[in-house]
Formats: C-alpha cells, sequence, structure tokens
C-alpha cells in the first residue's frame, strides 16, 4: 500500500486536516482508555482493605491487568490490517467501556480479578494509535507523530494516579462511602470511553487517502485475505522479535511502575492515599514530552545515520533506563526517590518513543502484525516483572533486579538492522512526500508571476 497524502509536518492547532484529526483522535482514544485501564491502581489501599486482599492476591491482580493484553495488542494490529484502525478504534472503546462501568459489580476477590482481567484488553488501544498515526505522516515525522500520540495517550497513567483518589474523595464528601467512592468514581471514565468510541468513528478516517474499503475497491490496496500472510511475515522477522524483548524491558516497566507506585509509596513511605497518587502520577506524567522526546532525537538520528542511527538511539535510551532503575531501587529517602523515579521515568518513556520510531520501518506491508507483536512484547514484559512482586521478594530488591534485566537487553537492538535497500527506500519516500508538498506553493507562486 503506498499512500500518497501523508502528513510531513505536525500542526497541534490544525483539527480539520485528516492526518491531523486522526492525530489528536487517536492521543485523546489513547488518554481515555489509559485512564480507564489503571484507574484502579491508586485506588488500591482502598480496595485492599475491602476485599482483604493478601500480597500474592494483589500480585495476581498487577498480572491480570496486562496478561490478557499481550493475546489482544497481537490480535488488533492483525484486524488493523483487515478492517483499518477507524472501525478497530471503535470496537475497542464501546466494547472495552463496559468492564469499566462494569467493574463496580465485583463483590469479592475472584469477581474483582475477572473483571480486571476484562479491563485490561483494552490495552491494545494502544497498538491502534500507532497504527492510525503511523499511516497518516511521512518517514520525516513519523517518529515524532508515533511518540507523541503514544505518549499524551500514556498520560492517562499518570492523570489517572492524581484524579481518581481525588474523585474517590469527592464521592466520599457527598457521603457515597468507601464502598460505593470508587466503584462511581470508575463510571466516569466508562463512561468519557463510550462516547469517545462513538466520535472516533464519525470523526475519523482509516487514511488520508481514504478509508480500506475504498482503497480496496480502487484496486490501491491488498485484499483483507493478505492480512494473514503479514502476519506470518511479520513472526519469521527477528528485527520484530528484538523489538518485542525490548518493548518489554520499556513499556513493561512503565505499567509495572503503574501498577506500583501507590501501593509502593503507601508502603515504604508512609504516605497517604491522595499523596502517594500525586506521586505515582508524577511519573506518568513525564509522558507530556518524555516519550514525544525519543521520537524527535529518533527522527533528528535517521536525519543524520539513517534507519541504524534510530536502533543505536533506542539501544542507549534502554542501558541507561536499566541503570536508573537500579539506582531508583536503593533510594530510602523520599525526596531522591521520587527524583530517581523521575529519572527512571525519563529513560523509560523515551525508550517507548524510540521503539515506535523504528516500527514503521520493519516491514510496511504489516505494519499492524509488526505493531500489534511489539506492542504484547511490553505486556509480556510486565507480566514477567508482575511475578517478581508477587512473590516473597522485597520490592526494592524486585526493581534492582528489573534493572539488572534491563540494562542486559540493551544488546538487543544490535540485532535490529535495516538493509540497504530499506535505507534508500525511506529516503526516498521522505524526498518524494517533500516534493509533492512543495509543488502546489511552487505553482502557485509561479501563477501569480505569469500574471
Amino acid at each position: 500500500m503506498t499512500l500518497r497524502n501523508k502528513a510531513t509536518s505536525i500542526r497541534l492547532t490544525d483539527f480539520s486536516s485528516v492526518p491531523m484529526r486522526a492525530f489528536h483522535m487517536s492521543w485523546f482514544a489513547f488518554f481515555i482508555c489509559f485512564f480507564g485501564w489503571f484507574g484502579l491502581a491508586p485506588l488500591m489501599p482502598v480496595i485492599r482493605q475491602e476485599f482483604h486482599l493478601t500480597k500474592a492476591q494483589i500480585g495476581n491482580l498487577t498480572i491480570a491487568s496486562v496478561l490478557i493484553t499481550v493475546v489482544v495488542r497481537a490480535l488488533i494490529g492483525f484486524l488493523c490490517d483487515r478492517i483499518g484502525p477507524r472501525r478497530a478504534y471503535t470496537c475497542v472503546l464501546i466494547l472495552g467501556s463496559l468492564p469499566v462501568m462494569g467493574v463496580g459489580l465485583a463483590h469479592d476477590y475472584q469477581t474483582f480479578l475477572f473483571f480486571r482481567l476484562a479491563i485490561g484488553a483494552i490495552g491494545a488501544s494502544f497498538v491502534i494509535t500507532q497504527y492510525h498515526t503511523s499511516v497518516m505522516f511521512a518517514p520525516n515525522i513519523v517518529g515524532t507523530a508515533n511518540a507523541a500520540a503514544a505518549g499524551w495517550g500514556n498520560l492517562g497513567g499518570g492523570v489517572t494516579q492524581m484524579v481518581m483518589p481525588l474523585l474517590f474523595a469527592g464521592f466520599m464528601s457527598l457521603g457515597a462511602g468507601a464502598w460505593w467512592g470508587w466503584r462511581m468514581a470508575m463510571l466516569i471514565p466508562g463512561i468519557v470511553m463510550f462516547v469517545t468510541g462513538i466520535a472516533y468513528c464519525f470523526m475519523t478516517q482509516d487514511t488520508a487517502d481514504g478509508d480500506f474499503a475504498d482503497l480496496r475497491a480502487r484496486g490501491e490496496m491488498t485484499a483483507k485475505s493478505a492480512a494473514g500472510g503479514a502476519f506470518a511475515a511479520a513472526c519469521r522477522d527477528p528485527r520484530v522479535w528484538a523489538l518485542f524483548v525490548i518493548y518489554g524491558a520499556c513499556f513493561g516497566m512503565e505499567l509495572t511502575i503503574d501498577n506500583i507506585a501507590a501501593l509502593y509509596f503507601t508502603d515504604n513511605f508512609h504516605l497517604g492515599l491522595t499523596a502517594a497518587g500525586f506521586v505515582a502520577g508524577s511519573f506518568g506524567m513525564m509522558n507530556l514530552f518524555a516519550r514525544a522526546l525519543g521520537g524527535i532525537v529518533s527522527d533528528r538520528c535517521h536525519k543524520i545515520w539513517g534507519l541504524r542511527g534510530r536502533a543505536l538511539l533506542l539501544g542507549g535510551t534502554i542501558f541507561c533506563e536499566g541503570l536508573a532503575l537500579m539506582l531508583f531501587s536503593r533510594m530510602r529517602w523520599l525526596p531522591l526517590a521520587i527524583a530517581t523515579m523521575m529519572l527512571t521515568g525519563l529513560f523509560i518513556k523515551m525508550s517507548n518513543g524510540a521503539s515506535y520510531a523504528v516500527v514503521p520501518f520493519v516491514n510496511k506491508k504489516a505494519l499492524g502484525a509488526v505493531a500489534g507483536i511489539v506492542g504484547a512484547g511490553g505486556n509480556v514484559g510486565s507480566v514477567l516483572a508482575g511475578f517478581l512482586f508477587k512473590g516473597g521478594m522485597p520490592w526494592t530488591q524486585a526493581l534492582f533486579v528489573l534493572g539488572v534485566t534491563v540494562t542486559v537487553t540493551s544488546v538487543f537492538a544490535l540485532l535490529v538492522r535495516f538493509s540497504d535497500a530499506e535505507e534508500r527506500h525511506a529516503e526516498h519516500e521522505i524526498a518524494t512526500r517533500l516534493s509533492n508538498e512543495m509543488l502546489p506553493a511552487a505553482a502557485m507562486t509561479a501563477g501569480a508571476m505569469g500574471d
């Protein structure tokens, strides 16, 4: 599929062009999905008390929140290749809102575990966000577009840490009580998700050239049946699995810290629910700029060193992430713990952005499959990390072990290599899109001179 109308720049105040409308809708959709996905995390001290949860049960809930996303992310990438990101996102938002609103029906550990597992499926929304921006933006700016959209979406993980305790306190002040308070708070993101799903269907299209159905009707895109072969091709590419492991080491750590941060600061530094939520939220709020920074720097590296520069940047940020995580695990004084957590967050989110600045170049015919498999790696990393926090190991020691693991994982970036043909193709696409954007302006100038 060759798309002619990809955007070569990001204009944040533009809400009318097809690429920028997709950009804004995709990051907001992911934001509200992430908000609903981790809305329960800052409320866990209250929920733990109500359901009398053990440490092992909390570990199971942490694993459940990301386990199903492994499968759904891989499938949603395949679905994007078949039906397009517009329909895929509409389905995820509307169907995903149901367990978010319905979690209040949980009455014991088993039913709460079921809803936590079901809510985890909305984490697949990330893959659609990255797919949609990848097909809307040209190679010269796609790293920045992917990273900014995902980063602002990931802000939901930070905002929910701050807002959910406030919503809970608000309902408590109205006399709802703790039992009703957290349940009513979860209704808010669920309702917004449902409305956003309807808006996504009517306000976006699959690509700047048209919907997938239109492209197939014009013979400009392969048939739906080709998606299966594209998925198989992605599975055979070792670069995809190297990125799978790398993304497990960065986004997997982000999910892990999002899940445990409030409890970590409550138990280790004796903070209250709201204070722990704000400290944990500061980690997620770094997505406002840090993930986008990874994409921006990756685009700059591409300009200087080509696709190889993108892969080397990714290895460097992963290595620094591991060192910062080990440092964070050793901190026992609250200000230093917060500072090193923020440093860890900087490299985690830069690595996230740098990862999906590489993904669009691995296999353009199987973009959804590659995005889905790599995205699933993030959840696999979080699931595996969750087992460390489930057992008897102190959480500080578990964080140190994760730091060492992440540092070693950085060597996988050396496996992400691109052929000379792939380098030339990327440069040709950039040159073609930039020249096409300059043509209308040049034609207008020539016309004005002729008059």
